[in-house]
């Protein structure tokens, strides 16, 4: 019966089982080690390179809403203009009322 544990490391390629396998003696380790180790690396390596995008997004969204701050966040003058426009709004509304 099989170990429950071991990994089954089947390759239809016979010489990519024997460059795994003398890799692994090279490195010192089982075949089994090598493979997840090589699997390991290789997605904390997809890792790296998906937070370094993000970061460099990120950057870009930041640089891009620092430069549009002026239409973002009105200055003292256009509030007062946009909430005289809003009374004015609310006085002929209340003139249609009556």
């Amino acid at each position: 019966m099989s170990d429950p544990k071991a990994m089954s490391l089947r390759f239809p390629d016979p010489e990519q089982r024997s460059a795994i396998a003398a890799a692994a003696k090279q490195a010192g380790v089982s075949m089994q080690e090598f493979i997840l180790s090589a699997a390991y690396d290789r997605a904390t390596a997809v890792e790296r390179r998906f937070l370094e995008g993000f970061s460099a997004s990120m950057a870009r969204s930041g640089a891009a809403f620092a430069a549009e701050r002026s239409t973002m966040d009105p200055g003292a003058e256009q509030r007062a203009a946009e909430r005289q426009a809003q009374q004015e709004l609310d006085q002929q509304e209340r003139g249609h009322v009556a």
